[in-house]
């Protein structure tokens, strides 16, 4: 195991100038998928639609839990494998941009993951809308060697095709579902099925022959639809399905409070998650009450909440009134591009500081990375560009904490360096410009997060390992720079061991 970002710069892939062997596994066509294409942006226009004109992603949903149930679905939805009591599985969310990054996961995701049991896909199994031919590349070629059983969660991205590719794929459907009667005209539904994105036709044709990159006995999974739970060994995990917005249909709702019932400890996969960078987000369920709720209730014996959807890791362990401690991670940084954690405010939320709090990249890594980034794209290097260290200490400053990785000579902080902290969104303590901060970074995340893609080292990408036991699990993040170092040997940027009696 090598040094992580938390140990050295040379850890956190900076310096480096050997690239790992995933360029050899990177298809020679692959697509690079920029959100700042007009193209891409329209594609994926669903989810405005449906924040306008009301989100139809329940009823579709249901409608393909209904034709599961036709097919011999189980009724509770639950996967019942044959798993030992002590037994390990992976958990990547976000990848399929079918570039660079997400190829740099799939060495160190090989060698750490070579004996677990099964792998789970958190949110966003494919860019830029689910698109049912675009598995190959971006699914069933980058993780053909990975030789167990691979489940998934659906993210808005996978919903921007009402589910199409994903149903195909993960749940045996073949083929979409029937339209629906046209709504009346001049209506709100009216307006957004004019405008809405469907899959085109003949996707898919090229399913067959993906799907033979991954055709072993060993790697055959089908899973009930796009939420479900799987009992292996002392553990049960539940999946949920938030659709485009975030949130949960009255029916899955239902599910999700019966399938808790279960006296088994549990983890929570979503494709949203409840706390991210430094806020709360608990996850509506319609007709009242929020997914937060089921998983604090003590009689349901929840320990982790894992979600997507946001592309980089973060940790909250959050202490409850009942003495218990629930472990809520964001774990998104399986491939796409990478969504700054610079602008994640000094953490003081649900009692959890910003000595508890955990992410990576670190704060100092991605102020850098992003420094870099738009040097380049403003030529404007030696305004915009910080060093490691540089940004490592206007975080400092700006966030009153100390430094997180070890110390070399300490960087002076110039008002250069404070200017361009400031003009990229970068987070300050609570207490310190609230008014102002909160917008900048909320636009930042929104706007120029999705334009960070890079095809030169490091990315920051992440995956878990879960190691389960019948009295605790064991939470690991590693980190992928797309540097050799850090492929030969995946540096743990985190651990956490959580009790489950």
């Amino acid at each position: 195991m090598s040094e992580s970002s938390r140990d050295t710069a040379e850890g956190a892939g900076w310096g480096a100038s050997v690239r790992g062997e995933y360029l050899r596994l990177v298809p020679r066509q692959a697509e690079k998928i920029s959100w700042l294409n007009p193209r891409h942006l329209w594609a994926a226009r669903n989810g405005v639609l449906a924040s306008w004109f009301g989100d139809p992603t329940g009823e579709v949903r249901s409608r393909w839990a209904a034709r599961r149930a036709a097919s011999g679905a189980p009724a509770d939805r639950v996967i019942r494998r044959d798993d030992p009591d002590r037994f390990s599985f992976l958990v990547i969310g976000d990848t399929g941009e079918g570039g660079e990054p997400q190829y740099a996961v799939v060495p160190g995701l090989l060698k750490e993951g070579r004996d677990t049991s099964f792998a789970l896909l958190a949110s966003d199994v494919i860019y830029p809308v689910g698109s049912a031919d675009d598995y190959g590349p971006k699914f069933f070629r980058p993780y053909q060697d990975y030789q167990a059983p691979v489940y998934a969660i659906p993210g808005n991205h996978d919903w921007y095709e009402d589910l199409s590719g994903f149903m195909r794929v993960f749940c045996d459907e073949t083929e979409p579902l029937p339209p629906v009667p046209a709504p009346r005209p001049l209506t709100r539904a009216w307006l957004r099925s004019l405008l809405w994105h469907r899959p085109r036709p003949g996707d898919g044709a090229h399913l067959d022959e993906a799907r033979k990159l991954r055709s072993s006995p060993a790697q055959r999974a089908v899973q009930p639809g796009p939420y479900w739970a799987i009992d292996a060994g002392p553990l049960r995990i539940v999946g949920v399905d938030t659709g485009l917005l975030g949130t949960l249909d009255a029916e899955q709702g239902a599910w999700l409070r019966e399938v808790s019932r279960d006296p088994r400890p549990k983890i929570l996969v979503t494709g949203s998650p409840l706390y991210v960078d430094g806020e709360h987000h608990p996850c509506p369920i319609e007709g009242g009450g929020t997914v937060d709720d089921v998983v604090r209730d003590p009689a349901h014996r929840y320990v982790a909440a894992i979600g997507g959807d946001i592309h980089n890791y973060q940790r909250y362990p959050v202490r409850l009134d009942d003495g218990r401690t629930l472990q809520y991670v964001v774990a998104g940084g399986g491939g796409a591009f990478t969504h700054a954690t610079h602008t994640i405010p000094r953490v003081d939320v649900a009692g959890v500081t910003e000595a508890d709090f955990r992410c990576y990249p670190l704060r100092g890594d991605s102020l850098a990375f992003y420094s870099g980034l738009y040097g380049r794209r403003t030529r404007l290097r030696r305004f915009f560009s910080l060093t490691e260290a540089e940004a490592a200490a206007v975080i400092a400053e700006r966030l009153g904490i100390g430094p997180t990785r070890a110390p070399g000579a300490p960087a002076r902080v110039t008002r250069r360096m404070r200017l361009v902290a400031g003009l990229l969104g970068t987070g300050r303590r609570p207490d310190r410009g609230k008014r102002f901060r909160l917008p900048v970074r909320k636009a930042y995340q929104s706007l120029f997060s999705p334009g960070s893609a890079t095809y030169s080292p490091p990315f920051f990408k992440s995956f878990l390992r879960i190691d389960v036991t019948p009295d605790a699990l064991r939470l690991r993040c590693f980190a992928a720079t797309g540097q050799r170092a850090q492929e030969v040997a995946p540096p743990v940027e985190d651990e956490v061991t959580v009790p489950l009696t």
